[in-house]
């Protein structure tokens, strides 16, 4: 037989295996990605509300959750989250308080022994909920400030982003990601035993799956993500993935539920500052100081991750209900310090809001700027950059 009668009896006899991975991909090939028509918000100048300046409490290395004697105390350490405090506040609880629980220290730690958490922002919150389900019941949280926190004014997008995580602990960051949503999930299905609002399932948009930080979420506590083109019915469409099991936190209403279940609980609120350990009575120590625990701890790899946020004004919450966080550039600041620019959007109220005055689009994340170094021109890039998004002129 000549090589190409060979040729022409494999092809013949091959052919059928050939039609059926062709019958398989066509149709793939073929498919049409979803259009998904959505309005944009009101961006014109008289429809923007407060400007929002916020300092996220960032560890380089990676968060602090630690167990310690140091003093004649046990110091339990749990700061330095970054942006995504809220995204693992339930979970690293769990973590830290285990941590405490399970040490050679706990052999004088009873149910009712005094506890004292040092900050009041959402891990400290979360922390003493956890020792309250666990049964511990002497809880003291003390604070120089309760209100209008970072974690009261943040996005509340769950997805671990702008943290810095070394890799051995990474893994570790993943499973108190998966507890913290469940617990989320929980509140936003109406299945939370304590709490009945505060978070719910909304479609979450990201330029690529990478940049959501959530593919390790998928298969274990979410669905994949969808391909998506995002239609703003203004001429401008724009190609996306999808999860719409994303979850979005209303920071300030969960803050308010958590504090009011505590207080029902009789945890003690004690406005002080802390700025050393000497100060607390109690041996078991929990620091939750966040920016505090630079002082507190002695700790320089806390920095301050600076964000530039804008509240919306007189919009219709009906169009608002999705997320989308889009990753743009990097650049300096006026003041010369380096900036890393995103577009974001959540369906946001800041207290004693109008009913329609919904909405929050951002953001900046800039390394080392305080208070000193406002940076006040990236709200106006924030602006733009929201509007380019949109295709609005």
């Amino acid at each position: 037989m000549t090589l190409r009668m060979a040729q022409k009896v494999m092809f013949k006899e091959s052919w059928p295996i050939i039609y059926i991975i062709l019958a398989i991909l066509t149709p793939l090939l073929h498919a049409e990605v979803e259009v998904r028509r959505i309005t944009p918000p009101k961006l014109s100048a008289n429809f923007l509300g407060q400007k929002v300046l916020c300092h996220r409490p960032m560890r380089r290395g990676s968060p602090n959750m630690s167990v310690e004697q140091r003093y004649g105390k046990v110091i339990v350490s749990n700061y330095g989250h970054g942006d995504s405090c809220w995204a693992l506040a339930p979970g690293c609880a769990d973590y830290s308080n285990n941590l405490l629980i399970n040490s050679r220290y706990s052999k004088d730690l009873k149910k009712d022994t005094p506890i004292t958490i040092i900050g009041a922002g959402a891990i400290g919150l979360f922390v003493a909920y956890d020792l309250l389900i666990k049964g511990y019941s002497n809880i003291t949280i003390v604070a120089e400030v309760f209100d209008a926190l970072t974690s009261h004014i943040s996005g509340g997008l769950v997805a671990p982003v702008s943290i810095d995580n070394d890799a051995k602990v990474q893994s570790t960051i993943y499973k108190i990601g998966f507890k913290a949503y469940n617990f989320y999930k929980s509140i936003a299905e109406k299945k939370h035993s304590h709490i009945i609002e505060g978070a719910v399932v909304l479609p979450t948009y990201f330029e690529n799956r990478d940049d959501s930080g959530l593919e390790t979420y998928v298969g274990v506590v979410m669905e994949q993500a969808k391909d998506v083109i995002l239609d703003f019915c203004n001429g401008t469409t724009r190609k996306m993935i999808v999860y719409d099991d994303g979850i979005f936190v209303d920071t300030c209403k969960l803050m308010t539920a958590i504090t009011d279940y505590l207080k029902k609980n009789k945890v003690k609120f004690v406005k002080k500052k802390i700025s050393s350990f000497s100060q607390v009575r109690d041996k078991f120590i929990i620091n939750c100081a966040g920016l505090g625990a630079k002082e507190l701890s002695s700790d320089n790899k806390i920095v301050p991750v600076q964000g530039h946020l804008i509240m919306l004004k007189n919009q219709n919450p009906a169009n608002l209900q999705y997320m989308i966080s889009v990753y743009l550039n990097e650049g300096t600041t006026k003041s010369g310090q380096k900036v890393r620019r995103s577009f974001c959007i959540f369906p946001k109220y800041l207290p004693n809001s109008g009913a329609n005055d919904f909405g929050m689009i951002g953001t900046t994340f800039i390394e080392g700027a305080t208070n000193l170094t406002p940076n006040k021109e990236e709200f106006d890039i924030v602006h733009k950059n929201a509007k380019e998004f949109f295709g609005i002129k």
